[in-house]
């Protein structure tokens, strides 16, 4: 694991009112942050291989995340 930077997620989480984010916070956030993209791009695949594709769109990722 280790793909989603962890800055970003730090600042999102300040920006939700967290005054201070440990490393322990940082990395549970993107490790499932991780796992959800994960999830949501398998289920993304199997709709654009139903529909003879092998490019994942933006409405492959919507349905997806409904499939969820």
């Amino acid at each position: 694991m280790g793909e989603i930077p962890k800055a970003p997620i730090a600042r999102i989480m300040k920006q939700s009112g967290a005054e201070r984010v440990s490393e322990d916070a940082k990395d549970a956030v993107t490790n499932y942050l991780e796992e959800v993209v994960r999830d949501i791009t398998v289920e993304a695949n199997k709709v654009a291989k139903i529909a003879k594709r092998k490019t994942i769109k933006e409405e492959d990722i919507e349905l997806a995340i409904k499939n969820l």
